[in-house]
């Protein structure tokens, strides 16, 4: 057994691709190794033997078959053929592929060695000196997909996307993208979360390198990338992973362990270590070698529980808890190892429960993760606002709720693809009133997330309120930009991340109960909320104030910590944003008066159904605003 074979079998094996898998050779042969320990016989077919069975070799007792073949070049498509320990052949993919055919095909495809010349050294030296928790994180959630197409309803390419979408969410004033599964998969209607390539960037838009260039492409914008990653369950087709060597290779040897009802998928086995050596490789593969920002971690959920899937109610471990210890095992490994080769880069944890710790450091019994995404502040702000402003004063629970856990994790506050899908309407369209209030109600609703304590994702077109529900099978509706009202909230939605990104006080201590001050968020009596966002430096703030029904609070009265002089950086009535204020009020003088805590107060008048972000510019015993 040589070093790498044991690494893999062992656990340890964290860049298996560069051992397992199809190896070209200058001289035109190729080394073909897969992992199929129980296989009878194995052999590799492609377009280099006219799909006639090339035999490999069984090394030893590592599981593992080799063989060179001659007369092999880059972009050849080939199989491997299995012969399991019944006598049954079958052809299977590669599971360390770097590239496969389009569908509806799924061979794999023989690449050439990773040549990439990267452009993105200033970049990578900036995140490695940054620390993500003191930074703006501003994320544009994005399906290549379906993000635009060409007229003839086909996709855009992975260069064609570079040329348009990074400018895109440059203008718009976003600071990382955010890529649903960009991991090779057949069926589009599983959104890439169906994942049959685990080493591969899909067909659907280009070759391998060409997604490379994309993403080196948003580095020299300044803008960087997640992809969203499924490590739990993997696509279940036969020819896949699934029973790989003709027993259970990848998921589990327990059927009902192995079945995920609900996804209609495998589970992977995360207690075995040649999995974890695969999986763990495949994450090194997307951060070291295609340079990636960051994974966000798919369904954590069905990793931690034993019951978590439709039909397993009452399963447990051998604690007598229904805690999936081989899943949580794994991703304490995974994230340590993970951040030990790459500690500038941020592991998200999509993860619906109230799972303690997630975000906790493995040695103290966390998970490890950087960031947990905040679903319930999600859930209870959309029930909110979705709700008739009639009767938000006997719900505002819904919003103080969030106050109670808010420093609980390192949060992530999204509105994702999965809030504007299956009938759940828009969020534009979630809105209650006529088509005016629609959009006073999602303007105020992102001010709210802005000011709020967290990072912060948005999916693409909730940024103009397209009225329609996200279709992963066409381009975004670009045409309401022709409507003013849709062109406007576009504009506001600019203005309302250059705000973010250019206030310290709305980022800097997210993570840290010193970056609020809760100043008016006790009263749902007036239906209206305020609260101060504190930076490291102390007289770096800004005040937010919420009217979260359409009455106009006139003389609202606002408390903060020092008199002086106060300047408006968001009103979300403006005209320019669509809504009814021709003149602004851009001014305000805080006097000895104390109120609500705070030593001195000013007076606004607080838009129907609106917002405001305001900060000092010269403070009585302070200094000049500084951002």
């Amino acid at each position: 057994m040589n070093d790498a074979s044991y690494l893999f079998n062992t656990g340890a094996g964290f860049n298996s691709q560069d051992y397992l898998g199809c190896h070209l050779a200058a001289s035109g042969r190729a080394v073909f190794r897969v992992w199929a320990p129980h296989a009878k016989a194995v052999g590799v077919v492609g377009d280099f033997n006219d799909w006639q069975p090339s035999a490999l070799k069984l090394l030893g007792a590592t599981g593992i078959w080799q063989g060179q073949v001659p007369n092999v070049h880059a972009g050849q498509l080939y199989k491997f053929q299995i012969t399991t320990p019944t006598g049954q052949v079958q052809l299977k993919i590669d599971p360390f592929a770097q590239q496969f055919e389009r569908k509806p095909g799924d061979a794999s495809v023989v690449v050439e060695p990773m040549t990439m010349r990267w452009h993105d050294s200033l970049w990578l030296a900036r995140r490695k000196k940054s620390r993500a928790a003191n930074r703006p994180i501003n994320i544009y959630e994005v399906h290549l997909g379906s993000w635009r197409r060409h007229l003839d309803g086909s996709y855009y390419t992975y260069a064609e996307l570079a040329a348009e979408l990074i400018p895109y969410v440059k203008q718009r004033g976003y600071t990382h993208i955010e890529l649903m599964p960009v991991m090779e998969h057949l069926l589009d209607a599983s959104w890439g979360y169906q994942q049959l390539g685990y080493f591969a960037p899909t067909s659907r838009f280009g070759k391998r390198d060409s997604f490379l260039s994309f993403v080196d492409q948003c580095h020299q914008a300044n803008i960087g990338v997640f992809v969203d990653w499924v490590p739990g369950h993997f696509i279940r087709n036969y020819d896949a992973l699934y029973q790989y060597d003709g027993t259970p290779t990848f998921e589990y040897a327990d059927p009902e362990r192995a079945n995920n009802r609900r996804w209609g998928a495998w589970n992977f086995d995360l207690g075995k270590t040649q999995v974890q050596s695969f999986l763990i490789s495949s994450a090194e593969y997307w951060l070291d070698l295609c340079h990636l920002d960051g994974l966000r971690v798919d369904a954590v959920s069905n990793m931690l529980y034993c019951d978590y899937d439709e039909g397993r109610e009452g399963q447990v471990n051998q604690y007598g808890d229904n805690r999936n210890l081989e899943g949580i095992a794994f991703l304490q490994k995974l994230n340590t190892t993970v951040l030990t080769h790459h500690p500038d880069i941020l592991m998200i944890a999509e993860e619906s429960s109230a799972y303690p710790q997630v975000t906790g450091s493995v040695a103290n019994g966390g998970l490890g993760f950087n960031y947990k995404w905040n679903m319930g502040w999600m859930h209870d702000t959309l029930d909110f606002f979705m709700m008739d402003p009639l009767y938000r004063h006997d719900h505002f629970n819904l919003l103080t709720f969030a106050f109670v856990y808010m420093f609980d994790e390192r949060f992530i506050l999204p509105f994702s693809h999965d809030e504007v899908v299956h009938g759940k309407k828009s969020l534009m369209h979630k809105m209650p009133g006529d088509r005016y209030n629609q959009f006073a109600n999602l303007r105020t609703m992102l001010t709210y997330m802005a000011a709020f304590p967290g990072k912060q994702l948005n999916f693409m077109g909730s940024e103009w309120g397209q009225f329609l529900e996200w279709r992963d099978w066409s381009a975004l509706e670009w045409v309401d930009l022709k409507d003013d009202l849709n062109h406007r909230m576009q504009q506001f939605t600019t203005q309302l991340n250059a705000v973010y990104r250019h206030n310290r006080p709305l980022w800097e201590q997210d993570h840290d109960p010193a970056g609020i001050i809760y100043t008016h968020t006790d009263d749902p009596d007036s239906s209206t909320m305020g609260f101060i966002r504190q930076s490291k430096r102390k007289y770096s703030f800004v005040v937010a104030a919420f009217n979260f029904v359409p009455v106009e609070r006139q003389d609202y009265r606002i408390g903060v910590p020092y008199r002086g002089r106060y300047e408006l950086l968001l009103n979300t009535e403006a005209q320019a944003f669509g809504g009814t204020w021709t003149k602004l009020e851009t001014t305000f003088t805080a006097v000895d008066k104390p109120y609500r805590g705070q030593p001195a107060s000013f007076t606004v008048t607080l838009p129907a159904m609106g917002a405001l972000l305001i900060r000092p510019v010269k403070v009585i015993g302070g200094v000049k605003h500084a951002r």
